[in-house]
């Protein structure tokens, strides 16, 4: 049994090929094994070692093992001896059936390398089965007056073998009257049948006895037997005879299963089988019948089999048959003539004429809905019908002709309250007992546009960031409208109003379909906080009704400004240049740096720290003021040139910052401190007589007026603390404080204006209000603009600093310090009525001018010498 090499397939061969580019190589050729079925396990099919070239120890080190398609494992691997050896009992009629080649297909799987071989066992057939026939005694009953000729079909035997081992011939034992006939049909197979030679005397011979026989090809052949066993039958000459040709008879409907409606009898005057009589409906019986009655085979009664009917059917006509056991079998005919009797058993019909039509919930009273009708299967008294309708709907029953009735509306519909009614008709028989029915009709109630839109709510409120990207969504909206259909198909709209002249429809977008509401460009928390708008929502009914609401949106404040240094000022060059003298101890002001930030809150605290330095041992920053001081005496070792770098950085995310330099020159024999402003700026006034002269005149004759003017309003101020209030702010109807000067000055230790505020009117108006900031080391009197701020939304913005200030009555001064300023620095000393803020050295001051409205540079310097005096 060695193994057949041979080429595969096409197909076979394009598949493998794919398997081996895509996970693994196979061999190009496969391998056949031939074996017989029925070997012993451990019967060796061949060395498959050797057939795929490989070393025996090889396929144990490479871990070859087989993968089975049939799922059982016929064969194994001797790793040993490389043989592939039988594991199971293979039945070649199990595996393949009938089927002329029984291939066993293997994969043969090795790894290290990955390869996969191919291994098909022939399956060879032997001669193992034995033909078998499935009736091992057929009974053949023929009558004396079968004709010579006649053939009789026998059961044929089945060999589960194939091939040459295969069923091939039959015999039949030997006879005077009968002979064998063998035909053979296209796929081979041999039928078996008995002819008759001679006819048959059942006097002489009532039974015979025949073996036949059933032999394969096989060597040696194995055969199989049946017993035919041929009985001669009498012949039957007398027909059975009915008692009657026509029965007559009547049977209530509904009457219980069982109950014999009639019992027919009939006589055979032959004898033995041929006068055993068995009865049965006639041919023509429809399907329908046989399902109601059946017919005792034996008595000749028949019964009710299933439920009677009377609506199906009032009366039946069938016949019935009487045969007998006779050969050839004779029979006699009789009809029966069924009547069914009514019972009132079938409850009214309610029949709707026409769909019930929808009706408009503003109908008026006696609108048609539907047209109805009635009926009852039964007869007389039982088919009459009478028609109600349940109480309490806005509908009723108008009668017509001939059991017709109309259904028209009674009352008024409202159609959101009961978009449809659920209409009960009953119906009644006069049967005794009368019987009831129930149909349910819908009525639909047409919508009319009664029903305003209405919002899920009336104000909403809506917070959105600045500097978001312009078409961005900003709200939705949404209305509903209890009404249906193009009735509450809803269509939103921004109402025609202006924000500070300008159309609402140049800040939003409204999509008309959903409500959403987006913007038109980006919103900048510095020049807009607060505004509202109206939405409408349409209908589209006739006339369309309509609602509006309310939205307000609030601005959100984003870091987006870099702080802005205020001093050095951008007119005095990138470096801002200092001198102090050598003679400098631990603590003494050098300089201070000032910066502003336009943003509010949190994203406004401004922070200093000192980046880089020429000595850091030398110079420290105020994290929060900004004031650069000595950390320690300075020393003749100390370069006389010293630069720092400050970094301004506020309290945002992400936080924004900016720097500044600041050259620092420190001279021998400068023994002034430059923080002494005021005695510099005595000693310029004197190199500068002639301008400080007319400076003077200048501020002399303002200073009466101004004086008189302070004086005035203080005398008001102090008034006006009787009732309550401070004298620097009021509150408004509604309990926010109102300021209500114009000018706020801060300054520093030594004297120069550093921060001016001029405010232009009612701080709760829309007017502009300035910030001004002075550099406090500087020689000028200059004046910036830092930026207009809209005041549109300060109640909003007071109202966030009451809740967070303990004390509610700051002044309108403090509550500028803590936008601009960190809260630590905010000492409880600027709770004072009158505005005095007091640093930490004791030498700075905000004072209230009030209501005297300062704008001009002269009377900013007519507020720095107030202030230093």
């Amino acid at each position: 049994m060695g193994p057949v090499m041979r080429k595969m397939p096409t197909k076979l061969w394009v598949l493998l090929l794919f398997n081996a580019v895509a996970f693994w190589s196979t061999t190009d050729a496969q391998i056949r094994y031939s074996i017989p079925e029925e070997l012993k396990e451990g019967s060796v099919v061949g060395n498959i070692a050797k057939d795929l070239s490989l070393e025996v120890a090889e396929i144990s080190e490479r871990r070859l093992r087989i993968a089975s398609e049939s799922g059982k494992q016929y064969f194994d691997v001797d790793l040993v001896k490389g043989d592939l050896v039988v594991n199971e009992r293979i039945d070649r009629e199990e595996l393949c059936a009938k089927s002329s080649s029984c291939l066993l297909p293997l994969e043969m799987i090795i790894e290290n390398p990955l390869n996969m071989y191919r291994v098909e066992i022939e399956i060879q057939d032997i001669n193992d089965n034995y033909p078998v026939f499935q009736t091992h005694e057929h009974v053949l009953n023929i009558a004396e007056s079968t004709v010579a000729g006649t053939r009789f079909r026998l059961e044929s035997a089945q060999d589960p073998d194939v091939g040459s081992h295969s069923l091939k011939s039959y015999t039949l034992s030997k006879n005077d009257n009968f002979k064998l006939d063998v035909k053979t049909n296209k796929d081979g197979t041999k039928l078996p049948g008995l002819v008759l030679e001679k006819t048959l005397d059942r006097e002489k011979q009532a039974v015979y006895t025949l073996l036949l026989t059933a032999i394969d090809g096989g060597t040696p052949a194995r055969s199989g037997t049946a017993e035919i066993k041929i009985r001669v039958l009498d012949i039957n000459d007398n027909a059975p005879a009915f008692e009657k040709a026509v029965y007559d008879a009547q049977l209530t409907e509904n009457s219980p299963i069982g109950v014999v409606v009639v019992t027919v009898k009939a006589v055979d005057r032959d004898e033995g089988v041929n006068a055993e009589i068995s009865y049965s409906f006639g041919p023509h019986t429809t399907e329908i019948f046989q399902k109601l009655f059946s017919v005792d085979a034996t008595t000749g009664e028949v019964k009710v089999k299933s439920q009677i009917d009377y609506e199906s059917g009032s009366s039946y006509k069938f016949d019935i048959v009487a045969r007998d056991k006779g050969a050839p079998a004779m029979e006699g005919v009789c009809s029966v003539h069924l009547d069914i009797l009514d019972v009132n058993d079938n409850v009214p019909e309610i029949i709707l004429k026409s769909a019930p039509s929808p009706v408009r919930e503003d109908a008026p009273v006696g609108t048609v809905v539907a047209l109805i009708s009635a009926k009852d299967a039964d007869k007389g008294d039982n088919g009459r019908v009478t028609l109600s309708i349940a109480p309490g709907l806005p509908f009723t029953l108008k009668p017509s002709i001939s059991n017709n009735y109309a259904l028209v509306t009674a009352g008024a519909l409202d159609r959101e309250e009961y978009p449809e009614f659920m209409v009960e008709i009953q119906g009644s028989d006069s049967g005794s007992p009368p019987l009831t029915s129930k149909k349910n009709i819908m009525v639909e109630a047409l919508d009319v546009n009664d029903n305003p839109p209405v919002f899920t709510q009336s104000l909403y409120t809506v917070y959105v960031k600045e500097n978001g990207a312009a078409g961005s969504i900003l709200c939705s909206v949404s209305a509903t409208d209890s009404d249906v259909g193009e009735n509450a198909k809803l269509t939103y709209s921004v109402m025609n109003s202006q924000k500070l002249d300008i159309p609402m429809s140049s800040y939003v977008y409204m999509n008309s379909e959903n409500g959403s509401v987006f913007t038109m460009h980006s919103f900048d928390y510095e020049k807009i906080k607060v505004f509202e708008f109206l939405v409408q929502a349409k209908d589209q009914g006739s006339p369309p009704l309509t609602n509006n609401a309310t939205v307000h949106v609030f601005i959100l404040d984003q870091n987006d400004n870099v702080p802005v240094v205020i001093y050095p000022s951008a007119s005095m060059g990138s470096v801002s240049h200092q001198r102090m003298p050598r003679s400098a101890k631990m603590g003494h002001l050098v300089t201070k740096v000032t910066a502003v930030d336009a943003d509010s809150g949190h994203n406004a605290w401004i922070s200093y720290r000192l980046a880089e330095a020429t000595d850091s041992s030398l110079f420290a920053v105020n994290l929060y003021t900004g004031e650069v001081r000595t950390k320690r005496s300075v020393s003749e070792q100390d370069d006389a040139s010293q630069r720092l770098l400050i970094e301004i950085k506020d309290n945002g995310e992400p936080v924004q910052s900016t720097t500044v330099t600041v050259d620092i020159l420190i001279e021998d024999g400068l023994h002034e401190p430059v923080s002494d402003f005021r005695h510099k700026a005595s000693e310029k006034d004197k190199k500068n007589s002639k301008i400080t002269f007319y400076l003077i005149l200048s501020l002399a004759s303002v200073s009466v007026l101004s004086l008189l003017t302070f004086f005035i309003l203080l005398i008001k101020c102090a008034r006006s603390s009787r009732g309550g209030e401070s004298c620097c702010i009021r509150r408004d109807s509604d309990g926010y404080k109102n300021p209500n000067r114009n000018l706020q000055i801060q300054l520093n230790t030594d004297g120069p204006i550093k921060y001016v505020e001029v405010l232009g009117g009612d701080m709760m108006s829309q007017s502009q209000s300035f910030g001004s900031y002075l550099s406090p080391m500087s020689e000028f009197s200059d004046l910036t603009m830092v930026k207009p701020s809209s005041t549109l939304d300060f109640k909003d913005t007071l109202r966030g600093l009451d809740a967070s200030l303990p004390d509610s009555a700051w002044t309108f001064e403090c509550q500028q310090l803590a936008k601009t300023m960190h809260p630590v620095l905010v000492r409880s000393d600027v709770k004072r009525q009158c505005c005095v803020h007091v640093d930490e050295d004791g030498g700075g001051y905000v004072v209230d001018f009030l209501k005297v409205v300062f704008v001009l540079p002269l009377r900013i310097q007519l507020c720095y010498w107030i202030c230093r005096h």
